[in-house]
């Protein structure tokens, strides 16, 4: 007899169906594992019999043969556990494998038959809805991310013999969804930062909501201490709360990476991610073996912060050049190909010089210009060019820190953002649609700004898109001359050399 349970294998953040196929033979007692398992897969022949063991059952003296289908998929990790133990029990009799055709089972076996958590069960889930599997039984402690998903019904267990009994309706399991209310709240954000928190810097605060609300590209210019990070960190704050479209996917994504998302949707919150600058390119863009998320697709929809860009490799943030522009990874493998989403607003700093006092009016710099050309030229000239905005935080005086009032709040900026959003033209659209919401005076403008400035194909687009943000935010339907003039502004290191 051959008995057949559903798993699933994750590759990047997708699910791909895996059958357990389980066969007692004839022959000498042994536990065979076929269908291309990695060390990890072999390895669970030794929890799933002590698991098996501590449940009270004891295996038969005869030959067992397992296969994990399709046979050219690579099995990684220890998510096979629960699927392998029940097959094995269901080719001796002792589950009803009548139960195990539109089931899906998640978890890693302890040898006490108590079940761990797995990494990824939100794409398993929707893969297997996608699959038309009914049902599924995850690890106790994957339920709240087991919550999110709809479609299919979802069941939550603490140990093996749990497992068993509910497959031969000898017991019931609770359902995920309604345990999602004990974490509900516990999302990661940004924390109590708030935009009210900064004094000073009007410029910045001014162009960080512009940002927001357009989802441009942001690159910080200044000297140490004038507020960079803390801007950077509180921008997340200015976005508004995700659809439950974009919920699904920034919890698929932190599922996938084994990152805690939330309890229900409403809890989900963007992401920040701020990668330290020894990330090497497979940290930031994603990859390994098995190929699992990087940074790029962990701040999908949110904020990936890139502190001290020009000390970052070089070859590691010219990675970023493609996934800027397509908002999307691609990494190709000798087995698979694998796509995985990336389009979070990429915020960068960085000083002016070595130093990091050039134009301030405190302190002198000290920096050559060959130092500080060398310095600037660690970022090449495409990646400047891809950043929407390049903006000057300048220093704070003491004084100003000291007796400035409190500034707006992240939520009164934020219901302006949620709002210019709203009215705005799509992300995707065409020159034609930009130059069609544009006044003439506007497009004469911009067109003397290249010409003096210099500006490339990439820059004149990115000013046209930051002038409309500018102008869905005052209120207009039209772009106007003043918003194509502040656009123009924050173009600022692909300037033509004088």
């Amino acid at each position: 007899m051959v008995a057949i349970a559903h798993a699933g294998c994750l590759i990047g953040i997708d699910a791909h169906a895996v059958q357990v196929e389980v066969q007692v033979g004839t022959g000498l007692p042994g536990f065979d594992i076929v269908g291309l398992p990695e060390r990890g897969v072999r390895e669970s022949r030794v929890r799933v019999k002590s698991a098996l063991q501590a449940f009270g059952f004891k295996l038969p003296p005869r030959a067992l043969v397992l296969n994990l289908a399709p046979g050219d998929l690579r099995k990684t990790g220890a998510g096979y556990d629960l699927a392998i133990a029940v097959a094995v029990q269901a080719a001796c009799d002792a589950v009803d494998p009548q139960a195990l055709r539109s089931t899906l089972l998640l978890g890693e076996l302890a040898l006490s038959g108590v079940l761990r958590p797995v990494r990824g069960v939100l794409s398993q889930l929707r893969g297997a809805r996608e699959r038309g599997l009914a049902r599924a039984v995850v690890p106790l402690a994957n339920a709240a991310e087991a919550a999110l998903a709809t479609g299919i019904d979802v069941y939550v267990a603490e140990r093996l013999s749990d497992v068993v009994g509910f497959l031969n309706g000898q017991r019931g399991l609770q359902r995920a969804d309604a345990r999602a209310q004990f974490s509900e709240g516990e999302a990661h954000s940004a924390g109590d930062a708030d935009m009210a928190d900064v004094r000073g810097q009007a410029g910045a605060r001014r162009a960080l909501e512009i940002a927001a609300a357009g989802m441009h590209n942001l690159l910080l210019l200044g000297p140490p201490g004038g507020g960079k990070t803390m801007l950077a960190r509180r921008l997340v704050t200015l976005l508004p709360e995700p659809t439950p479209e974009e919920a699904m996917e920034i919890a698929t994504v932190a599922s996938a990476a084994g990152i805690y998302a939330g309890a229900s949707q409403a809890a989900v919150r963007r992401p920040f991610r701020a990668p330290h600058h020894t990330a090497s390119a497979a940290a930031l863009i994603g990859g390994g073996d098995p190929v699992q998320p990087g940074e790029v697709t962990l701040a999908h929809g949110g904020v990936l912060f890139l502190d001290e860009l020009p000390e970052f490799r070089r070859d590691v943030i010219e990675t970023l050049r493609t996934t800027m522009e397509s908002g999307a990874v691609s990494i190709a493998r000798a087995r698979c190909r694998v796509s995985m989403p990336a389009d979070p607003m990429v915020v960068a700093a960085m000083n002016p010089c070595p130093c990091g006092f050039q134009g301030d009016t405190e302190r002198l710099c000290a920096c050559t210009p060959e130092q500080v050309a060398r310095y600037r030229a660690r970022v090449s000239g495409p990646l400047l060019d891809r950043f929407d905005m390049h903006v000057e935080v300048p220093r704070v005086r003491s004084r100003d820190l000291r007796e400035a009032e409190r500034g707006e709040s992240s939520a009164s900026i934020r219901a302006r953002v949620a709002a210019a959003r709203e009215h705005a033209l799509p992300r995707q659209a065409d020159l034609t649609a930009l130059h069609r919401a544009t006044d003439l005076r506007g497009v004469q403008l911009l067109d003397r700004a290249v010409e003096k400035l210099g500006l490339s194909a990439r820059g004149y687009v990115k000013a046209l898109r930051v002038a409309h943000t500018i102008a869905r935010l005052e209120g207009h339907d039209v772009v106007q001359q003043p918003h194509v003039a502040e656009a123009v502004q924050y173009r600022r290191l692909d300037r033509r050399a004088p």
